[in-house]
């Protein structure tokens, strides 16, 4: 079997390690080498690593992995994660296993709350099966993977109007089930808050109605290989 020849991809060590001013970043068109520069709303620039697809190397994404980033990167992306999500006044935030717990409490403390609710795909005994939904994403493509409300924090959340806190969205796949539970035992899904949403296939997993329920920091795009480097793909 031969090995597909790199195209312009490195390790991500030093990456997602700071945020840097717009002249300081990468040129902003394409064709991009390495790294691909993403606006954050206050114009500071965050670089994503582009990742060569396993099934077909002429195919990249911009990914960020938070649990990788600098503990100040992350803490920056939690306070403008909050900001964004605070004019919808939450009663609560729920976090999404396993990175969006990461961003929950971050979120959760900025906007004033004493407490999250975590998700999770560790089942305990006293679980119950109609608080979870089944998930499915690019790693768990046939399912086998259920994300879990404790049943004793079912009061925490019911009847209350909640932001979802997530790291990114991609296909959209890990998002519909916990919001389709959430909002069946009575959870008012007011916003679902994520540092990145990656291209645009999300928007059609969710549809229209809650696609523009989707709050982001900054946007990643998925890429295609030319001679020159990496541009954006449908």
């Amino acid at each position: 079997m031969t090995t597909p020849v790199p195209h312009f991809t490195e390790p991500t060590t030093h990456y997602w390690q700071q945020l840097l001013p717009a002249d300081a970043a990468p040129a902003p068109m394409p064709p991009w080498r390495h790294g691909v520069p993403a606006t954050l709303p206050d114009g500071r620039v965050l670089v994503l690593p582009i990742r060569q697809m396993a099934d077909d190397p002429g195919l990249a994404v911009a990914s960020f992995l938070c649990n990788q980033a600098s503990l100040d990167v992350v803490d920056e992306l939690g306070r403008l994660l909050a900001e964004r999500l605070a004019p919808l006044a939450p009663e609560v935030v729920i976090g999404l296993p396993t990175l969006g717990l990461t961003f929950a409490p971050l979120v959760a403390r900025h906007l004033g709350h004493a407490r999250y609710v975590p998700l999770g795909y560790s089942r305990k005994f006293w679980y119950d099966e109609a608080l979870s939904g089944a998930v499915q994403s690019i790693t768990t493509p046939t399912g086998g993977k259920r994300v879990y409300l404790d049943p004793h924090l079912l009061p925490l959340v019911q009847g209350k109007r909640a932001v979802v806190v997530d790291d990114a969205v991609s296909s959209g796949r890990t998002l519909l089930a916990p919001w389709t539970m959430l909002e069946s035992i009575g959870v008012q899904v007011a916003a679902v808050g994520v540092a990145m949403r990656q291209g645009n296939r999300w928007r059609d997993t969710l549809g229209p109605e809650r696609a523009a329920r989707v709050v982001g920091i900054f946007e990643s795009p998925l890429l295609r290989a030319t001679d020159e480097g990496w541009v954006p793909r449908d």
